[in-house]
């Protein structure tokens, strides 16, 4: 026996001594597909995890708001997800083998509820999505654009590998079955030779922004610190915008709320998740539940150390690159007015853009307002955002840049500016509001291909947690002529067509020869036996 055979079915059935012949299961063949189909179902899963990591951050969030407490929370999705993936791709290769070495399939029970509980996991994230995150649909087609070309290529080469295990898989089939017949035959070669097209065939659906010629590439967008530079200090305080002035961003990206004698400051928290996230506040002020910033004065919300919690929950994973003085001052940030980032900002001649935090949109735009202008900040780098009292911005601070969420509300109004989720506009529909001059801000990029793929659309400039990253981006990812890339998927095609069929008929020539050594086995038996005949006894 082949220790390599039995350790397969050890792993597979749980069984280390082959079976008499016929002692394969009922449901194994059932059991197979059931493996095959958990297997891709895993692997697509992975493909959503790993492309939702450039919004890891609202994974976090949402955690936060639902538990109430900071943890980790994509992390643990992703480390359970690959863990999953491993084993179901594992398993469906000693399933491989086991065809191969023509043994039985049968799957043992522990496998079953394993795969059980994967499929239910998978299930539970898929509807998860559906329900709580339906924009990360979108963003995932997206990440199509980067990735269908290398994935083409992949699944090519995994086509090759896999086409002698399916080939043995037909031959068994067709040995096995009882009710084998014509119909069976045609119907299992249509859907290889079908599932193979789609495979060979898939380029000519790709698009993407990146397939132009190198002298076509649009410059390379403007970065704008979301809360600052949220990987390298704590968000919304002065070091973290302090740390992306040195990743040379255009523009700061904030959220304003109005305390309660009426003092804007920086906080992105509101409602019942307000200051918990990001300061001591239950630490300070154990006894009370604030859930809006008019609750506080801005004398309480100097006493909160809006630090230590970067420190303690390491949100992004990049305390191991701070040094221990970068660790100090993290650990003494407060929480920062309004007027403070904007002196920053005006000292540096950087933009200022922001979302408004308000019960009272028109109070509060007034007392904001007033506080940019006290600053004596250019208006040409006040980027107005906030949709409410637009009108009396206008007449109170004509100067002001005003930036809509909206193309609808944008050509209305007149405006040149847009500022929508990178999932919200097609890669073409970037490129033809750049040539209508419309200034186009995409968030939340914090992934090189993501980046890369704006990059390539023109799109003029995004928001990002990850400045210090993709700062050091001297080019996108990749970049091909449409007709390299269409040379070389039509090489790899016919060379693996080539190899398949070459596969195919090495494997028939083999089981030629041995079909033809059986019958010269039992043509020598035959006339042993027949030499043998005069010599026996007869009854």
């Amino acid at each position: 026996m082949s220790p390599f055979a039995a350790c397969c079915r050890g792993v597979y059935s749980c069984r280390w001594k082959r079976l008499r012949k016929g002692g394969e299961n009922k449901c194994s063949c059932c059991w197979f597909s059931v493996l095959t189909l958990i297997t891709l179902l895993s692997v697509f899963w992975m493909y959503i995890c790993l492309v939702t990591s450039n919004d890891q951050e609202d994974v976090n969030w949402k955690g936060f708001v639902k538990l109430r407490r900071w943890v980790n929370w994509f992390m643990v999705l992703v480390v359970t997800s690959a863990v999953l993936t491993s084993y179901c791709v594992l398993l469906l290769l000693f399933a491989l083998f086991q065809v191969a070495l023509a043994e039985p399939l049968n799957l043992h029970w522990l496998h079953k509820c394993l795969l059980f509980l994967g499929l239910l996991f998978i299930s539970v994230g898929l509807i998860g999505i559906s329900l709580q995150w339906k924009r990360e649909w979108p963003t995932v087609l997206l990440s199509l654009q980067a990735t269908a070309p290398f994935v083409q290529f992949g699944a090519v080469g995994g086509l090759v590998l896999l086409s002698p295990f399916v080939f043995e898989g037909f031959r068994t089939a067709k040995t096995k079955c009882i009710k084998w017949n014509s119909r069976s035959h045609f119907l299992m070669v249509s859907v290889y030779a079908a599932v193979s097209a789609a495979i060979l065939l898939c380029p000519l659906l790709i698009r993407s922004p990146c397939l132009i010629d190198h002298s076509d590439l649009p410059q390379k967008p403007k970065l704008v610190g979301h809360r600052g530079a949220p990987m390298l200090a704590p968000e919304n305080t002065m070091m973290s915008f302090q740390r992306s002035l040195q990743c040379g961003v255009a523009a700061f990206e904030t959220d304003v709320q109005i305390s309660k004698d009426r003092i804007p400051f920086l906080m992105h928290d509101e409602h019942s998740g307000f200051l918990r996230r990001t300061t001591d506040v239950r630490k300070k002020f154990p006894d009370k539940d604030f859930n809006r910033s008019s609750e506080l004065t801005w004398k309480d919300l100097q006493s909160l150390n809006a630090g230590e919690w970067f420190l303690q929950t390491d949100p992004f994973r990049s305390l191991a690159g701070l040094s221990v003085e970068d660790r100090d001052e993290a650990r003494n940030q407060s929480v920062p007015s309004l007027l403070q980032l904007l002196l920053l900002a005006k000292a540096h001649n950087v933009s200022v853009m922001f979302d408004l935090y308000s019960p009272d949109q028109e109070i509060d735009t007034v007392e904001v307002v007033r506080t940019i202008l006290v600053s004596e900040m250019d208006p040409n780098l006040v980027l107005w955002l906030p949709p409410a009292e637009r009108d009396y911005v206008k007449i109170a601070a004509p100067g002001f840049i005003h930036v809509y969420n909206n193309e609808h509300a944008m050509f209305q109004d007149g405006g040149s500016r847009l500022n929508l989720h990178c999932s919200k506009l097609s890669m073409s529909k970037i490129r033809e509001l750049v040539s209508q001059n419309v200034t186009v801000n995409m968030w939340m990029v914090n992934e090189s291909w993501l980046f890369s793929l704006l990059w390539c659309a023109g799109v003029s400039s995004v928001t990002t947690n990850a400045c210090h990253l993709l700062r050091d981006m001297e080019r996108p990812d990749w970049i091909m002529p449409h007709r390299m890339y269409t040379t070389v998927w039509i090489t790899v095609d016919v060379v693996s067509i080539v190899l398949i069929i070459g596969l195919y008929f090495l494997q028939e020539k083999g089981y030629c020869c041995q079909r033809e050594e059986s019958k010269e086995e039992r043509k020598k038996l035959s006339w042993n036996e027949n030499e043998l005949l005069p010599f026996l006894p007869t009854v």
